[in-house]
């Protein structure tokens, strides 16, 4: 009777922790006697989010792709060649996600400076003639048989765990500048010039963007902050100073419509904004997009999202924005619980994931509706690559891995 009374207790326990607000981690205790059993939860939220993002991904991957064999250029693929591609990298992302779940932070704490140092090495080797592949004139993927590697998506989970671990290794001199600041600026402005090297000035954009945001979040003192800001602002000021290229593609995007522009540099940003003025507030219908139609260039990676404004409208791009909006507020909310807890590591980190995924999908969105100059960097989760996929879902898994430890350790379990 004792015994029955005591697990009747464990149970009313149980559906007590498991009320609106607490958190969704609960103890199950087995009537019959047996010992307890944790059942450790994560975000589900987050996870069919990103799941919603992925299968739309896919949907409107094949959309803009289908059409992309009656181009003399792609003459010897299939209808489903993309498609097929993109299936694949998902696949293999998942698998790895997977697996990477079940990886204790601890680790990448512990490896975070040799897996920047092994990232360093990739940007080196894609310069290499008989290594990188050339796409577009720029090197920047080493084909690896099942897909082309891009070593640059690498590194911005790389800059990521290497900033959060070094602003845990230097908490003791955050307002000393050169202990503080100048080696994590020399790090990036050497992943800067590999890059540069490739070229890939979007890829810089957002890994600084990490860096600086990580920076800022470990309590660098503002002055500081706002000075290397500075200096970043004033390298990119002299990039597009000095390049002809990078600085007709500015003076095209503040005006697209000139006709000196409109058919060169331009182009794609003027069939873009048509894309989105055809799409209206409901679209056109599900694969009905003629801008897709060899109009468009790129229209399955970086220009996606003007796809979907043409083919499901103002309420498909809301749906999008949206949901990348949630997503990366609930990433934030994880890092800040770790930090909360004392998880400094982790929780900076979780954030630099947060900027990357926040930072590009709105530089990407910036580009495709005409806000921001013209950069090649693609949708998260979403835009064709199978290694900007394979390392989204391998970032994202990390911050289920953060949220699984911060859960455990609140309720006075082990990470």
């Amino acid at each position: 009777m004792t015994l029955g009374l005591d697990a009747l207790k464990g149970w009313w326990s149980t559906r007590r922790e498991a009320a609106p607000g607490a958190l969704p981690v609960r103890d199950r205790v087995d009537l019959a006697g047996a010992r307890p059993t944790r059942i450790t939860a994560f975000d589900q939220g987050l996870v069919l989010v990103v799941g919603a993002l992925l299968a739309l991904g896919l949907v409107m991957v094949y959309s803009a792709s289908v059409a992309l064999p009656d181009n003399p250029k792609f003459a010897n693929y299939t209808s489903t060649f993309f498609l097929t591609r993109h299936v694949m990298a998902l696949a293999i992302g998942l698998v790895v996600a997977l697996a990477v779940v079940q990886v204790p932070i601890s680790f990448w704490e512990k490896q975070a400076p040799y897996i920047l140092v092994g990232t360093l090495v990739l940007l080196v080797l894609v310069l290499l003639p008989f290594v990188g592949k050339v796409v577009n004139n720029s090197r920047r993927w080493i084909p690896l048989g099942v897909m082309n590697f891009q070593p640059s998506e690498l590194a911005k989970l790389a800059i990521a765990m290497y900033a959060a671990s070094y602003m845990v290794r230097k908490m003791d001199v955050k307002e000393n500048f050169v202990k503080a600041v100048w080696p994590m600026v020399v790090a990036v402005a050497f992943i800067g010039a590999l890059l540069l090297r490739q070229p890939d000035m979007g890829a810089f954009i957002v890994i600084a963007t990490i860096a600086m945001g990580i920076l800022f979040l470990g309590g660098v003192n503002g002055r500081m902050f706002f000075l290397i800001a500075a200096v970043i602002v004033a390298t990119f000021a002299l990039i597009i100073a000095f390049d002809d290229l990078r600085r007709e593609r500015i003076l095209a995007y503040l005006d697209p419509w000139n006709p000196k522009w409109a058919q060169g540099k331009a182009y794609q940003l003027t069939h873009s904004l048509i894309a989105f003025g055809r799409g209206e507030i409901f679209g056109q219908g599900l694969g009905s997009s003629l801008e897709k139609l060899h109009y468009l260039p790129e229209a399955h990676t970086d220009f996606l999202l003007a796809v979907i404004g043409e083919e499901l409208g103002f309420v498909g791009v809301a749906a999008v924005i949206v949901m990348f909006f949630w997503m990366t507020r609930r990433i934030f909310a994880i890092g800040r619980q770790a930090i909360a807890i004392d998880r400094v590591f982790a929780g900076l980190m979780v954030q630099g994931v947060g900027i990357w995924m926040g930072a590009q999908a709105f530089i990407n969105m910036g580009v495709n509706l005409g806000v921001l100059p013209t950069k090649g960097l693609t949708l998260p989760l979403m835009s064709y690559g199978g290694s900007a996929v394979l390392m989204n879902l391998v970032a994202l898994a990390i911050v289920v891995r953060v949220d699984i430890e911060n859960r455990s350790l609140m309720r006075g379990g082990k990470a």
